[in-house]
């Protein structure tokens, strides 16, 4: 992790006392460093642990399977999307995120929006990622399940061996389906027949809003009972509560993005405590408005209060943003250096699942990558 006592700031970052915004030069607004900057972060090796599989469709993606399905109000005019994916609110996301879940219709869309996915990845030096699967909704729009696990195992093969980024599953419950699709998503997890061979987490995602916790734990429950890590989406766009049950009812290993945890200095605390780390994506919180503005956002709180923290992208080509332009973001709101974002880079890496063989592997190519980088 990165304890606030040891971040490597730009030499002229001082530190800052908790809820403070960073003083004195911030190092991406210093027209060189900020070109340095940008440039060590495209080439810095790194896992991501919270991006959405449909949400990761580039615009090129979406635009070509708006034009397979021409019944679909989602516009086949990549200029156009950036457009349609400006967001009101956390509930206009959702319905705009569905209408994209709605044009992925075949094995044959699921296995080219995952490959491409993948592409995307190693473009930007990502080794590892777990990318979050939503299986009921391709599942209930009549793609054979066996074939969806089919479509998304060969992507996830061919993705390895041709651009080298190990991929791994979280099926995750969209909670505003409810607890038929809870029911039906634990299934396909548990179940070996159809239970894919990447799959190695569970969890939920959807609106957290009239969507309590822990109606949801019989589901975890038996998903952690067959081997999978919980990794539920909470506190977001709900009060810290929701990260309570989620810790308490769901069994929660890691907190998909847990914003609102910054409110209670009791649960920061047991987050640091129990290395639980939050899966923070700064730039879905501004544009789902669950933060007003990045000045705002509470990632320096986090730091502050010793917690794990991993930067992720969230549904990238729908906030505009990348992998690359989050730890950017996060270097201007920690005051980060190169070693300081090597340290992020590596928080990716120990909180995710794994094995210690691959951590070892991908930590080792931080540390190189990091010492050419800074050698004379």
């Amino acid at each position: 992790m990165i304890p606030e006592s040891s971040i490597s700031r730009s030499p002229a970052s001082p530190g800052h006392g908790p809820g403070t915004p960073f003083p004195g030069r911030d190092p991406l607004t210093d027209h060189r460093d900020a070109r340095d900057l940008h440039a060590f972060i495209a080439g810095l090796p790194k896992a991501e642990l919270h991006v959405h599989h449909v949400g990761s469709a580039s615009p090129r993606i979406v635009s070509a399977l708006a034009a397979r399905h021409p019944d679909s109000r989602v516009p086949t005019d990549p200029e156009a999307l950036a457009d349609y994916f400006t967001f009101t609110d956390f509930a206009h996301f959702i319905d705009v995120y569905l209408s994209v879940v709605d044009l992925v219709r075949t094995p044959e869309d699921v296995r080219l929006l995952t490959y491409e996915v993948a592409r995307d990845m190693a473009r930007q030096q990502v080794r590892y990622a777990e990318l979050t699967i939503t299986p009921y909704s391709s599942t209930r729009r009549g793609i054979d399940e066996l074939a969806f696990m089919e479509a998304i195992e060969d992507a996830r093969k061919a993705a390895e061996a041709e651009f080298g980024v190990v991929l791994r599953w979280c099926f995750d419950i969209p909670g505003e389906a409810g607890l038929e699709a809870a029911e039906e998503t634990v299934r396909l997890a548990t179940e070996d027949r159809v239970r894919p061979e990447g799959l190695v987490s569970f969890g939920l995602g959807g609106p957290e809003i009239g969507v309590p916790r822990p109606q949801f734990k019989p589901y975890f429950d038996r998903a952690v009972a067959a081997g999978l890590r919980s990794v539920p989406h909470a506190g977001e766009t709900t009060g810290p509560e929701t990260v309570w049950d989620a810790l308490n009812e769901l069994r929660a290993e890691r907190i998909g993005h847990g914003t609102s945890s910054a409110r209670d200095p009791k649960l920061l605390a047991h987050l640091a405590e129990h290395r639980i780390a939050l899966e923070v994506c700064p730039t879905s919180n501004i544009a789902t408005r669950a933060v007003r503005t990045l000045d705002e956002h509470p990632i320096k709180e986090f730091v502050e209060a010793g917690v794990l923290v991993t930067v992720n992208s969230d549904d990238p080509p729908m906030f505009g943003t990348d992998l690359n332009n989050e730890y950017a973001v996060a270097a201007r709101l920690l005051g980060l250096d190169e070693r300081g974002l090597a340290a992020l880079a590596k928080n990716a890496v120990e909180a995710s699942f794994l094995d210690p063989a691959g951590k070892s592997r991908i930590a080792g190519e931080i540390d190189a990558y990091t010492a050419t980088w800074l050698a004379p």
